[in-house]
């Protein structure tokens, strides 16, 4: 999915992500407490707010946990290797095609 593809919104709720990327919503707070970079802004009520790079990066993990069977730890570490980062940018652009699919069904 290309940034294009999401709602023209700068930011989402949980609900919103969840649905996009084919999750449910405690499975995106859990993949918070494990994956670092996937940290969304939170309101002052406390409420979850995703920009597009979060919602992005939450495709990709669904992709390699759910559809490459890898396990966190196979999913932390494919993220933390040097070697990784064109890997990673064209995993991500996949997944930006994927979650369009998602999306558009």
């Amino acid at each position: 999915m290309a940034g294009s593809d999401l709602p023209d919104k700068l930011f989402f709720k949980i609900g919103e992500v969840a649905q996009i990327v084919g999750v449910r919503a405690h499975v995106l707070r859990y993949w918070e407490s494990e994956f670092p970079a996937l940290r969304p802004l939170k309101t002052r009520g406390s409420h979850r707010v995703y920009r597009r790079r979060d919602v992005e990066l939450a495709v990709l993990l669904r992709r390699l946990l759910h559809d490459e069977g890898l396990t966190i730890a196979g999913a932390k570490k494919q993220e933390d290797e040097p070697g990784e980062v064109k890997k990673y940018e064209a995993e991500l652009a996949t997944a930006q095609a994927e979650a369009a699919k998602l999306q558009a069904s």
